[in-house]
């Protein structure tokens, strides 16, 4: 007995599955197979998203080149773009310092004991956006230009499906900013300047590979998260960022971590890094958010890059004072912050294998990068014509 990983329809009470492949043609989520019960929860697998008839367009020797020319590409218009320079950056920090991000606030670090510091921990990082502020200062880099890393991490607590892995890798960037420039416009115009590199890299990889077919459109279209609650007031933040997003193709949605009319946020955000709360020139609080695209060949929207105006000292005070974290305040990265020792910047991260995966046409990040998957996972995914590496 299968029932849809989404839908719940037992394959008995559903006369629509392909005859050879376990998925619901209806929603084209495919069935995973009934778990037993403990303490009357079902156990639920990971979740494999695949629309009808996948066929990838490239054998893997083509997907690995392309990944190298879509990745030498871009990093290079996005560093022209922003005007940033290539630093390295570390793989973990260490502990108690406040220099690890906490994504949305709950996620555990990967931590381990180093041996020749007395068996201090160690965290292998989430993501960059306090480190590279960090960065900033030590550089001494001015207003109008920043940097940019290679970031890998291990996110150990992901929910693993086709856009979620427990190896990330993304193009970590940050640039110096002035506090004029502290602005929704700001933000908006550097929103404009990434989407223009990612759309120059889709064109150079449908010129190289003619059988992939571009889809993004020219234009990026803007919303608040509290508007795009008043436009779909009865559906989850998922489903409204799937909704916006079928409708205009690219949407950045602005506001990510604050909460909304509905006394709910769109999404977590740590305290610490984007400003979610200072109150915009639009008159709505929030000066970050999420480039997001509609993804046809998973129909789904689809999440690139997470970035935002950082927070200055007000808004860190404000922010830790409402997310109950002001012990925080002691911090070493938050005290720097607090005593004017460094600069007011805007920054972000651009997924490496999600774009590569996009704009391949992939229907599985696991196409992409090498980790870990269940092996009922990898099993279903080959049936269906995804290789994981």
């Amino acid at each position: 007995m299968r029932e849809c990983a989404k839908c719940y329809r037992k394959s008995t009470d559903c006369n629509i599955f392909a005859k050879n492949l376990d998925f619901c043609l209806h929603i084209d989520i495919y069935l995973v197979p009934l778990q037993p019960q403990i303490n009357n929860h079902k156990l639920k697998m990971g979740q494999v998203i695949q629309p009808v008839m996948y066929e990838p367009l490239l054998d893997m020797k083509q997907t690995e080149q392309g990944i190298k020319l879509i990745k030498e590409f871009f990093q290079q218009n996005l560093s022209t773009e922003l005007r940033l320079r290539r630093v390295t950056a570390p793989l973990f920090v260490l502990k108690g310092l406040g220099i690890n991000d906490d994504l949305n606030g709950v996620e555990r670090a990967v931590t381990f004991p180093i041996k020749d510091l007395g068996d201090a921990k160690a965290e292998v990082v989430h993501s960059l956006a306090k480190w590279k502020r960090l960065s900033l200062a030590e550089y001494n880099i001015e207003p109008g230009y920043g940097i940019y890393t290679d970031m890998n991490a291990i996110r150990a607590d992901e929910e693993l499906d086709n856009l979620h892995s427990l190896y990330v890798d993304q193009w970590d960037w940050e640039a110096v900013i002035r506090k004029e420039d502290r602005t929704l416009a700001f933000l908006k115009n550097v929103v404009e300047r990434i989407y223009a590199a990612i759309r120059r890299t889709e064109y150079l990889t449908c010129e190289t590979y003619p059988q992939i077919k571009p889809f993004l459109p020219e234009t990026i279209h803007f919303i608040h998260a509290e508007e795009l609650l008043q436009m779909y007031p009865d559906k989850t933040p998922k489903e409204r960022e799937d909704a916006i997003c079928e409708q205009y193709g690219a949407v950045f949605i602005i506001g990510i971590g604050g909460e909304l009319s509905n006394g709910e946020k769109h999404d977590g955000r740590a305290p610490d890094y984007d400003d979610w709360s200072t109150m915009a020139e639009n008159g709505r609080q929030g000066l970050n958010g999420d480039i997001l695209i509609w993804y046809p060949v998973l129909g789904r929207s689809f999440e690139l890059s997470s970035m935002g105006i950082r927070v200055d000292k007000e808004s860190l005070l404000r922010q830790l004072k409402l997310e109950h974290k002001e012990e925080r305040e002691k911090l070493y990265f938050h005290q720097k912050l607090l005593n004017d020792q460094l600069p007011l910047s805007i920054g972000g991260g651009i997924g490496q294998s999600r774009l590569c995966m996009v704009l391949l046409h992939k229907g599985h990040i696991g196409e992409i990068q090498a980790s870990i998957w269940p092996d009922d996972m990898r099993q279903r995914c080959k049936q269906l014509g995804m290789n994981l590496i």
